[in-house]
């Protein structure tokens, strides 16, 4: 929904992926925005982007991952909660 599926792209030498376009181009802005800010202030992120960059990949294309991996981690954080399991219990 928010733009940010892999979208294949590759001609016979070169494979590679580019963004989806379609979708809501606000999400994906304020995905840009949150994998930026992550870049510069995230320990973690910045040490995936060494490995990443040791692998070959562009920064182009970390950031195309990050996206990614932030839009299932605020899927997660917006769905509900499960509904508690009621146990019936004869007192």
């Amino acid at each position: 929904m928010c733009g940010v599926s892999p979208v294949e792209q590759s001609s016979e030498k070169t494979q590679r992926r580019r963004l989806n376009r379609g979708g809501n181009r606000q999400a994906n802005a304020a995905l840009y925005r949150i994998v930026i800010t992550r870049l510069r202030r995230d320990a973690r992120t910045r040490l995936y982007l060494e490995r990443r960059t040791k692998q070959g990949m562009s920064k182009r294309e970390i950031i195309r991952c990050l996206k990614r991996y932030v839009a299932r981690e605020i899927y997660g954080q917006l769905q509900p909660p499960p509904p508690l399991a009621v146990s019936s219990s004869a007192a």
